[in-house]
């Protein structure tokens, strides 16, 4: 039997992305992929992320072989696979024929939110590292292929009405939603990625999507900049949204 339905969420870092596919893989229908550019991305860069040798190590640098894996069949027990990918994972080097076969869909968050959460665990922030610039040269690169505008749905709004935009989403892309996306066991899982042991502590906790809470912290004055150039772009996005 052939994948149904491959799902391709764009996201940036700190964007309730893992939390997401927790919510898919929670259902019974679902395989999951967790960040498979990852290893290639590193093996094209410099930058330091925590278990850096450890990705390259037991993760695929080939992306050829990468993408020929994101649109094979997985099994007959899985109608869904649903594939979490950084947008800025998807580099140059990275053909993108695949796409054309995968529903790219997009995940959102407030440059603003992004960049708090990121401060606190990562000390050297660029535009390269929120991917909010990728994010939306890949939408448009999607919406030219398709003559479609892809599914887009905003994380304050997941966090604020899980039910009703998962409902929303589903429906969009041609699936049945399922409560079981909303409540998950805790703990890690088979299909985390190897570097969650550092970036997954929250999600390793949690059995559910946590309620929005406001940030009253302020953008640090170092990234206040950056926040600015981001802004835009994620408002032209967020105007899509699914609500």
């Amino acid at each position: 039997m052939s994948i149904m339905i491959r799902i391709a969420m764009w996201s940036g870092p700190r964007n309730i992305s893992t939390a997401m596919m927790r919510a898919w893989e929670n259902r019974l229908d679902t395989f999951v992929v967790d960040e498979p550019f990852y290893a290639h991305y590193l093996s094209k860069n410099r930058v330091e992320h925590p278990g850096r040798e450890e990705v390259l190590l037991n993760g695929e640098i080939d992306s050829y072989k990468v993408s020929q894996g994101l649109v094979k069949d997985i099994s007959n027990s899985h109608k869904v696979y649903y594939q979490k990918h950084m947008t800025h994972h998807l580099l140059d080097s990275v053909n993108r024929d695949w796409m054309k076969d995968v529903i790219n869909c997009f995940l959102i968050r407030n440059p603003k939110d992004m960049i708090i959460s990121y401060s606190k665990i990562h000390s050297d922030i660029t535009r390269d590292l929120l991917g909010i610039e990728q994010q939306k040269e890949i939408f448009d690169y999607v919406q030219n292929f398709t003559g479609e505008v892809p599914p887009v749905i905003d994380s304050k709004d997941v966090l604020l009405n899980p039910r009703g935009v998962l409902t929303k989403f589903c429906n969009r892309i041609g699936i049945d939603f399922s409560e079981k996306m909303l409540n998950w066991p805790k703990g890690s899982r088979d299909t985390d990625g190897i570097w969650g042991k550092y970036w997954y502590n929250n999600v390793i906790n949690s059995t559910g999507f946590n309620p929005y809470t406001v940030k009253n912290s302020e953008v640090p004055d170092e990234y206040k900049s950056i926040y600015k150039e981001s802004l835009k772009l994620y408002e032209d996005l967020h105007y899509l949204r699914i609500r």
